[in-house]
């Protein structure tokens, strides 16, 4: 059977996708697109295959099966061209601790060929909150502030899709301010976010649309004019029981 093309207007799509560690499956069969301008939040419990999914899409692993489109290329094709139009925040900041936020800044600026790096530096170093940090090695700050750090390094490079993977683990309220504006500036240029949380109330603030993940599957889906906020709570659990 042919592979499906995917729709021009889709940042992300995923066909059939299924990843095994030895015999277990981590993820079933998962389909799911997400629009340019979009983004689309999942949820799901510890174990449910988040990290194993956003970890696919940001190509750190490989799947078991299926197939993978990032800006309608698949990513067994042009990873080196894909991998410049992406970014990921997540557990691990991909920061060199030795360096200073400046220094990782210029270091990862270099590597994308930033235009105007200098004032670019500096315009995501406001946005999270470090300029008076700048010059502090990566080492001695705090996790709230490495991940801010670990911020402003995934948007340097303007990634037309930006993968979050619990972003507000260990993150303080201006922290989470800034990923709102962020993703705002994001999505209003057409670029598209998918995060994961189990934050219920600020994932559906952020949220265009929804998947929960249940053992590897999607249990539910929907867009967030479709979401009920008050009774979300009791859908997630009703998804998510193990019994």
């Amino acid at each position: 059977m042919s592979e499906k093309v995917p729709a021009s207007s889709w940042a992300v799509e995923v066909q059939g996708l299924t990843k095994l560690f030895g015999n277990r499956h981590a993820l079933r069969g998962i389909d799911l697109s997400v629009s340019r301008g979009e983004c689309l939040v999942v949820f799901g419990p510890n174990g449910a295959g988040k990290t194993t999914l956003v970890k696919i899409l940001s190509m750190l692993v490989k799947p078991s099966s299926g197939n993978v489109w990032l800006g309608g290329i698949n990513i067994r094709e042009k990873p080196a061209q894909i991998r410049r139009k992406i970014s990921l925040v997540g557990h691990q900041t991909f920061l060199y601790h030795n360096l200073t936020v400046y220094e990782n800044l210029k270091f990862y600026g270099k590597m994308y060929d930033v235009p105007n790096l200098e004032q670019r530096i500096k315009e995501v170093i406001a946005w999270v909150w470090l300029e008076s940090r700048r010059y502090d090695r990566v080492g001695t700050l705090s996790r709230g502030l490495q991940q801010r750090a670990s911020i402003a390094r995934a948007v340097l490079h303007n990634p037309s899709i930006l993968f979050l993977d619990e972003p507000e683990v260990g993150l303080d309220p201006q922290a989470v301010t800034a990923i709102r504006d962020i993703l705002g500036n994001i999505n209003a240029v057409g670029g598209a976010v998918v995060m994961t949380t189990h934050n219920l109330g600020q994932g559906l603030e952020f949220a265009d649309s929804v998947v929960i993940l249940n053992r590897g599957q999607i249990v539910y889906r929907a867009s967030k004019q479709e979401i009920n906020r008050e009774s979300f709570p009791q859908v997630y659990d009703r998804c998510t029981e193990t019994g």
